[in-house]
């Protein structure tokens, strides 16, 4: 599954080049739709129809998706399904197919407020068919894939956020391992007693840059947002009182010492410094827990930490499967996406959580004590990012991600918030 903080940065310097390629200006693109797949959808020539399937994955997870088509086919006789793996240059090859009009039929997608008009809607197909089984699917999800209340993708995987902790650092502290319903006091007063700067050992590390979509769970929790749910307004929302207590929080731990900065220039990243066992707490998704494990750590999941008296909120980073509205296999192309979130191919892949009620049920994921704060955590996740809300919301993160840089190295939060809304007004109008 995709970390959004690596994808993001791709996605915000391509939407010109994809809005100019869904507006159906082929002008310099043919080349690179060529590059991006040398054949058209199809291949009726050959009494074999073809699908193509783009996915940023590599490695491991790209070898599951390998044999699931492959599956796929063996059940679908006279079935090809070519998959096409772009990895990081993933957004350049999907805007390159989409301006040539040679997208590939079905991709893995998240970010659609760039690609939605180039995207099928799904609404027909979910309403008209009952094998999706969609109401075993969890709900929550699907919040992540509409646009203007249309359905764009069919998610396939996710994760939540949530907070690990090194069960030898605290008993070695003799302090309490963290429990659901803990608070932010109780995180700061443990990662206090869980530094030992003279041992190079930190209660908690707080990232030198900071992706903003994963900070929207905190601030949610503490009953605010970057902008209105009607996406029309970030005064009052993005520097609100709320906000800026969220953000000043990290660049307050960072000054009384109870947290190292971690990943900027010449610093380790938070991950590796946790694997090596010098920090007591670590805020992440699912991806870094099967590292956690195999470095030996014995490696504890608790839900985030509440603001007393308000809602604990999450946020999802999520995975979809959509379908290319220039595709001409589109039936099949559905047909691929409902094996895809079939039980037998969720089961078979490993890299993110799985998305059906039933299989969670079977495999017992929501009663494993390291999978299950996962899980709360999303019953906790029912608000809707900034990104989904405003068109423009790129433009307005250049300042909000600048602005919460700067408070981790020792601004004030809410001069810099402040600041950062008069600096993307103009983006609103």
């Amino acid at each position: 599954m995709i970390n959004k903080s690596s994808k993001a940065v791709l996605a915000t310097a391509l939407v010109a080049t994809v809005l100019t390629a869904c507006g159906g200006n082929n002008s310099g693109n043919d080349n690179a739709g060529a590059s991006a797949s040398p054949s058209k959808s199809g291949g009726e020539s050959t009494g074999t129809k073809t699908i193509r399937f783009a996915t940023w994955d590599t490695g491991d997870a790209l070898k599951i998706q390998q044999d699931i088509a492959k599956k796929f086919e063996a059940s679908h006789p006279g079935t090809k399904v070519q998959v096409e793996a772009y990895a990081d240059g993933f957004d350049q090859k999907l805007a390159a197919g989409f301006g040539a009009t040679n997208p590939p039929d079905v991709m893995y997608m998240w970010d659609f407020p760039t690609y939605h008009q180039s995207l099928e809607p799904l609404d027909s197909y979910t309403q008209g068919d009952a094998s999706l089984k969609m109401e075993d699917i969890y709900p929550g999800l699907f919040n992540y894939d509409k646009i203007d209340g249309k359905l764009y993708g069919i998610p396939v995987g996710f994760t939540t956020r949530v907070m690990y902790y090194n069960k030898k650092l605290f008993d070695a502290a003799k302090v309490p391992y963290p429990q659901d319903g803990w608070t932010w006091s109780d995180f700061r007063e443990a990662a206090k007693k869980l530094t030992n700067k003279s041992a190079k050992q930190y209660g908690f590390g707080v990232r030198a840059s900071n992706d903003t979509y994963d900070l929207q769970g905190f601030v949610w929790s503490n009953g605010s947002s970057f902008i209105s749910d009607d996406g029309k307004t970030i005064d009052g929302f993005m520097n609100s009182k709320e906000t800026a207590e969220v953000i000043q929080t990290f660049g307050d731990m960072v000054k009384d010492g109870s947290a190292v900065m971690v990943g900027g220039k010449g610093q380790q990243g938070g991950e590796d410094i946790f694997k090596a066992g010098k920090l007591a707490m670590w805020e992440s998704g699912i991806w870094p827990l099967e590292g956690f494990k195999s470095a030996g750590i014995d490696v504890g999941t608790v839900e985030m930490p509440a603001f007393p008296g308000k809602p604990l909120k999450g946020v999802i980073a999520e995975s979809a499967l959509s379908i290319a509205k220039d595709s001409k296999q589109k039936e099949l192309a559905w047909e691929f996406v409902k094996y895809y979130v079939s039980d037998e191919a969720i089961k078979m892949r490993t890299a993110d959580l799985p998305i059906r009620v039933s299989v969670v049920n079977e495999l017992k994921k929501d009663q494993d004590p390291l999978y299950k704060p996962f899980y709360t955590m999303l019953e906790r996740s029912d608000n809707t990012p900034a990104f989904l809300l405003n068109a423009k919301w790129n433009e307005i993160n250049r300042q909000l991600s600048a602005a919460v840089e700067a408070v981790v190295h020792g601004s004030d939060a809410q001069d810099a918030l402040n600041q950062a809304v008069k600096d993307s007004e103009r983006y609103l109008k």
